[in-house]
């Protein structure tokens, strides 16, 4: 079984849409934490990585956009190199 590759804004908006039970284009631009720590757990569970976001990173989310560029780059973190198909090149140091 492969790694999906990392979603865009639009895969994270139809997982938004998921909890809550709604369709995709009412789930709002801002986050709440709920959202977030759902959404995150979602991450977890997809990319099979612990995802550790610091408070500075937690806070810095406030849309969807935002939570699409701090998870990505978390899920990149975590996941062991090459373990992320669509990663775009990434390399970490």
């Amino acid at each position: 079984m492969s790694t999906p590759a990392l979603p865009d804004r639009a895969e994270v908006v139809s997982m938004l849409a998921a909890f809550g039970q709604r369709a995709a284009d009412s789930v709002p631009e801002t986050l709440g934490s709920l959202e977030l720590t759902w959404l995150t757990a979602e991450f977890e569970q997809r990319y099979a990585v612990e995802l550790e976001l610091s408070d500075e990173q937690f806070e810095a989310v406030r849309t969807v956009d935002d939570a699409v560029a701090v998870l990505r780059a978390a899920v990149l973190a975590a996941a062991p190199v090459g373990a992320v198909p669509g990663a775009g090149g990434v390399t970490r140091s």
